[in-house]
């Protein structure tokens, strides 16, 4: 029964984050049990580019570092944050949050050409808290109980909390920076006069996350089928019975 509870609990995570927090965990995992090697999953332009390793563009948004407290506080983050978005302002529109998705994903791997990242699990983190900080700016947050602020303030409350923790700042800089440029062009920029929506989801992105529902025929019900408004018999009626009825 307890099987089944958490089975159930686990489908009812929306798609998107279900399937991506579950890759993280499962490549942390598999590094864990020495079944895989961080050697072989970090982004190394070099093995892409000449030996074709094209893995290392997926898997490095997926390893968060050994098991401790770096992966479990980034997890959190990334399933709470990516479930709120995709349950939020991404509501029946799947096929939208995957191209928020790549779209940055190609963003970072871009900047990790010019910027020495190995990983970018936690700049991926730090962008969808950014998305999120700015679409909820009204929303007051509560930091471990040690300070009170509003939303658009939290991912530099993370920042800081990141070099508290001894990690480099670039990381999550870098995924503060592109989250702003989702977010602009996104949200900023088609609301201004002139301006325009530039990321605009695929058609077969749409069909195969957003289906259409199928449209049915209604079909009254059976003790409903022979009622008309009003409870007036709007059956054609035998003149002679009104003739009768006068007489």
């Amino acid at each position: 029964m307890a099987y089944q509870t958490l089975f159930q609990e686990y489908m009812l995570v929306p798609p998107v984050t279900r399937a991506y927090t579950t890759a993280c965990v499962i490549t942390t995992l598999a590094v864990q049990l020495d079944l895989v090697s961080p050697f072989q999953l970090y982004f190394n332009p070099n093995l892409i580019l000449k030996k074709f390793q094209l893995w290392r563009l997926i898997t490095t948004f997926l390893f968060f570092g050994n098991l401790g407290f770096n992966f479990f506080f980034n997890m959190i983050f990334t399933y709470r944050y990516c479930r709120m978005l995709e349950e939020g302002s991404f509501r029946g529109r799947t096929a939208d949050f995957v191209v928020m998705f790549i779209f940055s994903g190609v963003l970072m791997i871009l900047s990790a050409f010019f910027v020495n990242l190995l990983f970018l699990g936690q700049a991926f983190t730090i962008m969808i808290v950014y998305v999120w900080s700015r679409r909820n700016v009204f929303v007051r947050m509560n930091f471990f109980g040690l300070m009170n602020f509003q939303a658009p303030y939290l991912p530099w409350v993370l920042l800081g909390f990141s070099v508290l923790l001894g990690n480099a700042i670039s990381v999550d800089l870098v995924g503060m920076a592109i989250g702003h440029v989702y977010f602009f062009l996104e949200d900023v920029l088609p609301r201004q006069r002139g301006g325009q929506k530039l990321l605009k989801t695929p058609q077969f992105l749409k069909k195969l996350f957003d289906p259409a529902p199928e449209e049915q025929d209604y079909v009254p019900l059976p003790e409903l089928a022979n009622v008309r408004p009003g409870g007036f018999d709007w059956r054609r009626r035998n003149p002679d019975d009104d003739n009768d009825a006068n007489g």
